[in-house]
């Protein structure tokens, strides 16, 4: 693969997510936003609609997320261990592969479905980043270019 790998960029997801959990988190007023709320839930459901997908699942089981937020971050943990774990143990012609999204009425290879979670959990991050701004907290900054300096492991909060 020519430019990033997919075990890069899902583990930089893990980073981006868990600094942006972890600002969440520390500012009370992002923390009870529930725009804030709404965004991380969504990008979370979605995440893990697609690792159901690349399983051979519907995803229906994905419909309700937990409110707590302490409980979401635990999911996050574990929602990224498993991407990561799965990106890794992909041979090369695994990307060519196919799976449904009934929804959409198409069949994308796993290499664009892995993109599609990328870049859309991207997205979503950005309008976090901006509302946490709106709240008058400091966003961390969660560029990639900046990952690969030291290419540090996810720091979730400490919910307790």
């Amino acid at each position: 693969m020519v430019g990033a790998s997919f075990p890069d960029l899902f583990r930089h997801q893990a980073w981006a997510d868990s600094a942006l959990l972890a600002t969440v988190h520390a500012h009370p007023q992002s923390l009870a936003d529930d725009t804030v709320l709404k965004a991380l839930r969504h990008i979370l459901r979605v995440q893990r609609v697609f690792l159901a997908r690349f399983h051979g699942g519907s995803g229906d089981e994905v419909r309700e997320l937990p409110p707590e937020f302490g409980t979401m971050v635990a999911l996050w943990r574990t929602t990224h261990q498993e991407q990561i774990a799965f990106v890794e143990g992909l041979a090369e012609a695994d990307f060519a592969r196919t799976f449904p999204m009934p929804a959409l009425a198409i069949h994308p290879t796993f290499a664009e479905g892995l993109t599609q979670v990328i870049l859309h959990s991207q997205n979503h991050r950005g309008q976090c980043l901006t509302r946490l701004r709106e709240n008058g907290a400091a966003p961390p900054r969660l560029d990639y270019i900046l990952w690969i300096k030291d290419r540090p492991a996810p720091s979730y909060p400490e919910i307790g």
